[in-house]
C-alpha cells in the first residue's frame, strides 16, 4: 500500500535521490517540490554523528538567518528598567511582572519568543513551570536574556532562530518559505550550515554529519552537500 499521495509521488520524481545536491541546485529544486496549496515554510535537517548523553557533544545556540523566515515573530519583552527601549526596537509587547502574570495567571500566549533583561530573571523563574513545556524560557544561552534589549528584539524581530541536537543527534531548522527567491533561501542554508560546522565538538571524530537534507512542509527531502 502506498503511504503517500499522488503529489507527493509526482514532487518525488522531480528528485534524483541517488544524487547530493549543491545548495543552489536544491534551493531552485525544493520551490518546485512543494505539494501544499499555501505558502509552506522550507527547513534543513541535520544528522549529527553526536551523543549528546556527553556533556561535550550537546549542541544547542542560535543562528541570525540573513532572509529572514519569512514569519512575523511576535516579540515579549520582559523588563522593569528598559520599557521605552524595547518599544522602539519593535517589540509587540513590552511589560514587567504584570505581563508575566497575565501570561501565567491568564494563560496568555498571544507571542513567539520572550527576552529578557536579567533584572526580570527571577521572576521569570518562577513562571517556569508554565513557560518551560512550551518552550519559551529566555535563556542566556540562547540570546534572549542579557542587558542589550534592543539588540535582543531587533535580532529575533529579523530572523533569530534557535538550534538544537534531539536525543539522536538530529537539528531541524525552519529556514524560509517557498515563495522565497532562491537567492535568499541560498544565503539563509549556508548560514545555517556554515553554523553547524563551526559548533562541532572536539570529542568527534570522523564524520560529523552524516546527512543534511532540505524540504518543503509535507513535501520530500533532498540531500545537500554540507561542505564538511
Amino acid at each position: 500500500m502506498n503511504k503517500h499521495g499522488k503529489k507527493y509521488e509526482a514532487a518525488a520524481k522531480l528528485i534524483d535521490h541517488k544524487k547530493v545536491y549543491t545548495v543552489a541546485e536544491a534551493a531552485e529544486l525544493i520551490k518546485k517540490t512543494s505539494i501544499t496549496k499555501f505558502d509552506g515554510s522550507v527547513g534543513i535537517s541535520f544528522s549529527l554523528n553526536i551523543d549528546t548523553r556527553q556533556a561535550d557533544q550537546q549542541i544547542r545556540g542560535t543562528v541570525v538567518l540573513p532572509e529572514g523566515t519569512g514569519k512575523n515573530v511576535r516579540v515579549l519583552a520582559l523588563t522593569n528598567t528598559k520599557i521605552e527601549d524595547a518599544k522602539n526596537a519593535g517589540a509587540d509587547f513590552v511589560g514587567g511582572k504584570e505581563l508575566l502574570e497575565k501570561v501565567v495567571n491568564e494563560k496568555w500566549f498571544d507571542f513567539d519568543v520572550i527576552c529578557a533583561t536579567p533584572d526580570m530573571m527571577g521572576e521569570i523563574g518562577k513562571a517556569g513551570r508554565v513557560l518551560g513545556p512550551k518552550g519559551l524560557m529566555p535563556n542566556p544561552k540562547t540570546g534572549t536574556v542579557g542587558p542589550d534589549i534592543v539588540k535582543m528584539v531587533k535580532e529575533l524581530k529579523a530572523g533569530k532562530v534557535e538550534y538544537r541536537a534531539d536525543k539522536d543527534g538530529n537539528i531541524n531548522i525552519a529556514i524560509g518559505k517557498v515563495s522565497f527567491e532562491t537567492e535568499k533561501l541560498v544565503n539563509n542554508i549556508n548560514v545555517i550550515i556554515k553554523q553547524i560546522l563551526k559548533v562541532r565538538p572536539q570529542a568527534v571524530k570522523g564524520v560529523y554529519v552524516k546527512t543534511c537534507r532540505i524540504h518543503t512542509c509535507m513535501g520530500p527531502a533532498i540531500h545537500v552537500v554540507c561542505g564538511e
